[in-house]
């Protein structure tokens, strides 16, 4: 790597570290209702420290009860489902890999759906799409384990099959449902949405979501033995199954909460740690916590996006899929395996 080279990837390090926090700032203050910068920051400020108010009451309640558990919730999810991406991409060794695979997404938003039709209460719907997220990774597990050559290629089909599944019971659940109250919030849930997020959701998922991420990021020099392949990991006297499994129960309980709290949101742990990989090489001690930075930054842009550029919000889902699929698309085709071999 050259000079040029090498100054570019650290200012990108910088850049890629402040971007959510100006995201941030700039996510309270765009909307309908237009708040100075210079207030957000004093209404945040003033929870921290004495100051005189120079903002309206009514800047403070759109700030601390509806932009902010929406902001801080995008940010958590977006690091989450980069981070999980990465982790995914770089134990299974391929770059086409998303945190989904295993069938979490889809057995959570079957669960999520079964609580919409049956019991419709939020903290019911967060749990059983959480329960339903684990269960879909559990049975892949259990459907592997009756190949007789078990590993990571069985265990890859077998979330295939249990992915398909869900999705099937999901289509059924759509069909039984009542097609004129509860289909239409079943459809809404599952292209993803932050709009039924409150300061107490984020407490719910803050605590769990942080610790799976923070033990990551402790172990993430790790990824990179198992991204070598097993022999040399078994050579260094790494015990590579049980880490690969560990890993894997780490991103889905990430996964199975977000799907719980905001829908199924596609297409962010895919390409996110692509676009990383370019910008800050493919180790894994800088890759994982610049790529969950990256997923922050990119899920509020995002959400932003939704809650502002039409009268009738947007599907976060939804629009994560249309800018993914551009942006892999412009990836694969000016980067050679999107920068997987780059270092």
């Amino acid at each position: 790597m050259t000079l040029m080279q090498e100054k570019h990837r650290y200012y990108a390090k910088i850049t890629i570290l402040l971007l959510p926090l100006i995201i941030f700032l700039l996510s309270l203050s765009i909307g309908r209702y237009h708040i100075p910068v210079s207030h957000t920051i004093g209404i945040l400020l003033s929870k921290l420290f004495s100051l005189k108010a120079y903002w309206s009451g009514q800047e403070e309640t759109i700030i601390m009860h509806l932009r902010l558990p929406r902001a801080l919730l995008a940010l958590l999810i977006g690091a989450g489902l980069s981070m999980s991406g990465t982790v995914f991409q770089g134990i299974f060794k391929n770059p086409l890999v998303s945190p989904s695979l295993l069938g979490v997404a889809s057995g959570a938003g079957f669960g999520g759906a079964l609580a919409m039709v049956f019991f419709p209460q939020k903290i019911i719907i967060i749990l059983a799409s959480f329960v339903f997220g684990l269960l879909a990774v559990f049975l892949a597990f259990l459907l592997s384990k009756t190949h007789d050559q078990q590993g990571m290629l069985s265990l890859v089909l077998s979330g295939i099959i249990i992915s398909a599944f869900f999705t099937a019971l999901i289509s059924l659940i759509k069909y039984l449902a009542d097609p004129t109250d509860t289909l239409p919030g079943i459809v809404y849930w599952l292209m993803g949405s932050l709009t039924s997020s409150s300061v107490s959701t984020v407490l719910i998922v803050s605590i769990p979501l942080l610790s799976c991420m923070f033990v990551i990021y402790l172990l993430r020099w790790r990824v990179n033995l198992l991204s070598m392949g097993d022999d040399e990991a078994i050579s260094l006297g790494e015990r590579v199954t049980h880490l690969r499994y560990f890993f894997i129960i780490l991103c889905t309980f990430i996964v199975a909460i977000t799907v719980s709290v905001a829908g199924v949101i596609g297409w962010v742990g895919l390409v996110i740690p692509h676009i990383a990989r370019l910008l800050v090489g493919a180790d894994h001690r800088a890759l994982v916590p610049f790529s969950a930075s990256l997923g922050a930054a990119y899920l509020l842009t995002m959400d932003t996006l939704t809650r502002t550029v039409s009268p009738a919000e947007i599907p976060l889902g939804l629009l994560t899929a249309l800018i993914g699929a551009v942006c892999f698309a412009i990836i694969l085709s000016t980067h050679k395996e999107a920068g997987w071999n780059d270092t």
